[in-house]
């Protein structure tokens, strides 16, 4: 008897055209993946190697328990949206209404839902060079086009020329992106920028979002310049802030937005669809954390203190220290050490010295080479210290 069905030599594959096809393995699971491979101390991609605090895991822990289990508001939890807008009006001034807070899938969904909800086909985004990985891709998908201001890198580090993000405004700008604490520069905005930024949305209808993940990691005194302490600005914001980072729970994924009630409605749009809701028990266990600010408010002390050790252990090496005013990378130069690119020289460093960095060319979208790469410093003492004495030996 033969068969009706072809044979597997003669059925056609069909073919996908890739909505992404530039985009590859992300920079991050390639070093990590390398680091693993040579038994490397990871200070590439950008999570802590130490716990959480245990009392953060018994208030998830007291949620499942209570049997806060199943499906929550789409927008979020109301406890934990109250103690979010309770927390950015004492922090930074702005008032929003519970309702104007959403909890999304960690901070790169809230960034991509916002950019998804906005920018439509034709429409042009302006985001600052070395850029986060995940904006450029999301604003593909919304058919936009990304337009690359790229910062200025000077004696006292990396600033924004806000003369060309103004040159960079046409007709079709949609949505400006800003990024402080700035990774991976390490930098931050300062009041005069946010001047200037106010400057150039004034009297437009250019939308702002607002990427504060690191919020609570400015470091020697410094305060974060949150949009959400310029009402012009915050009027027409999305501003995005992340748990993971300041909880040092970055597998949760749980991250929030908060926005005017216009743009959250156009939010919610989108992330009805494309998340619906996040974590029940996680909500509320957060809810219940954030009743203790001190975790928040410790923060940048908690990390200044591994900066300045990471700093010093560098110090009496080849390597030229970046100032770091913000999050917890460090960029360094390295061209007294070798003349590689930085892919090169960062896969050298992985295999030959034991340590994993990020080159800062991956952060740019035609791999601009600056002779630098970025370490996270997000780690236990004892990681730090074997990784300086590795570094040390080149």
């Amino acid at each position: 008897m033969t068969s009706s069905q072809p044979s597997s030599s003669t059925i056609d594959s069909p073919v996908l055209a890739s909505r992404l096809p530039a985009v590859g393995t992300t920079v991050f699971t390639r070093m990590s993946m390398l680091a693993a491979q040579a038994d490397a101390v990871n200070l590439g991609q950008g999570f802590p190697d130490f716990p959480c605090e245990r009392s953060l895991l018994d208030a998830v822990t007291d949620a499942m328990q209570a049997d806060f289990n199943q499906y929550p508001f789409m927008s979020g939890v109301p406890a934990l949206r109250a103690a979010i807008a309770a927390k950015i009006a004492h922090l930074y001034g702005q008032q929003y209404d519970v309702n104007d807070i959403t909890i999304t899938a960690g901070a790169t969904q809230g960034l991509t839902t916002a950019i998804l909800c906005c920018v439509h086909p034709g429409d042009e985004v302006i985001v600052i060079e070395p850029v986060y990985d995940s904006y450029v891709p999301a604003i593909t998908l919304a058919g936009g086009t990304a337009v690359c201001v790229q910062m200025d890198m000077r004696a006292s580090g990396y600033t924004v020329p806000w003369a060309k993000v103004a040159a960079a405004v046409t007709s079709r700008t949609r949505l400006i992106v800003i990024n402080t604490p700035h990774n991976p520069t390490g930098s931050i905005l300062r009041g005069s920028d946010m001047h200037a930024l106010a400057d150039i949305v004034r009297g437009t209808n250019i939308l702002i979002l607002s990427d504060e993940v690191y919020e609570h990691m400015v470091f020697d005194g410094q305060r974060h310049e949150s949009v959400c302490r310029h009402p012009e600005l915050a009027a027409r914001a999305f501003v995005v802030s992340s748990f993971g980072k300041t909880y040092h729970v970055t597998g949760w994924k749980i991250g929030y937005v908060a926005a005017p009630p216009a743009l959250t409605a156009e939010f919610r749009k989108v992330h009805q669809y494309n998340v619906f809701s996040v974590n029940t028990p996680m909500q509320h266990g957060i809810a219940s954390y954030m009743a203790d600010p001190q975790p928040y408010l410790q923060l940048p002390a908690f990390y200044q203190r591994k900066r300045d050790l990471f700093r010093d252990g560098l110090a009496g090496t080849r390597f030229e220290l970046l100032p770091a005013d913000g999050t917890y990378f460090q960029c360094v130069r390295y061209d007294k050490i070798s003349s590689q690119t930085e892919a090169e020289f960062a896969e050298w460093l992985t295999t030959e010295i034991k340590v994993a960095a990020i080159p800062v060319s991956a952060f740019y979208q035609h791999g601009i080479e600056s002779g630098i790469v970025r370490f996270c410093f997000a780690k236990q003492d004892a990681t730090l210290a074997l990784a300086l004495a590795r570094l040390a030996t080149i």
